[in-house]
């Protein structure tokens, strides 16, 4: 099962996650967002992130183009959409980027499933909201869905082990594993723990 820490800002957060090891690692391009990094902050962030670690760039109604040179300039390693982009926009990007894409769908009913299940994206995630509300949306809704997913949402030391019981194809997890709004090294030890035990 694959690991991803997402919303890293600080130098901190990445000596953390370059001990600890999970598979991936996401830097915030949405302005209004908490977590947002400026380009060349995560420039800074990506040169001290361990090569075994791919960074992905979450972006929300980004101009595919924006998305596209921080991949190119090797900032990111995937490209991580959280908005209202649709088919179109996919396919515009990808004529800019060769990378992966992963496209977030926000669960509150099965017909979101089915459209997550339609989506033309390298991977798709499911989470509560697609804001990054740190809450989890209704599990049992996955109870019939196939497509290999990234389950988002509320996922914290409490509920990793619940949340790896859904076999999703990996865990993407940021306000779980925060304190006081910042990433907790001991919050995210724990969880990186209960998912490679199970």
């Amino acid at each position: 099962m694959k690991i991803k820490i997402c919303g890293l800002t600080r130098y901190e957060d990445i000596d953390c996650v370059n001990r600890l090891r999970p598979d991936f690692c996401g830097f915030v391009f949405a302005p209004g967002s908490r977590r947002f990094l400026e380009r060349e902050r995560a420039r800074e962030l990506k040169q001290r992130l361990s090569p075994a670690i791919r960074a992905a760039g979450v972006f929300v109604n980004a101009e595919p183009e924006e998305a596209a040179r921080l991949y190119r300039e090797g900032i990111i390693d995937l490209i991580q959409l959280h908005g209202r982009e649709d088919e179109q926009y996919i396919k515009s990007l990808r004529k800019m980027a060769d990378c992966p894409v992963i496209q977030a769908f926000s669960v509150r009913t099965s017909e979101d499933l089915r459209r997550a299940e339609e989506s033309s994206a390298d991977l798709i995630l499911l989470d509560h909201g697609t804001g990054g509300t740190g809450q989890a949306f209704d599990w049992k809704l996955l109870a019939d869905f196939r497509r290999p997913f990234l389950l988002a949402g509320g996922i914290s030391p409490a509920n990793v082990e619940e949340a790896c019981a859904l076999n999703p194809w990996g865990l993407d997890m940021s306000s779980g594993v925060e304190t006081d709004g910042v990433k907790d090294p001991l919050k995210i030890e724990t969880c990186i723990r209960r998912i490679r035990n199970v």
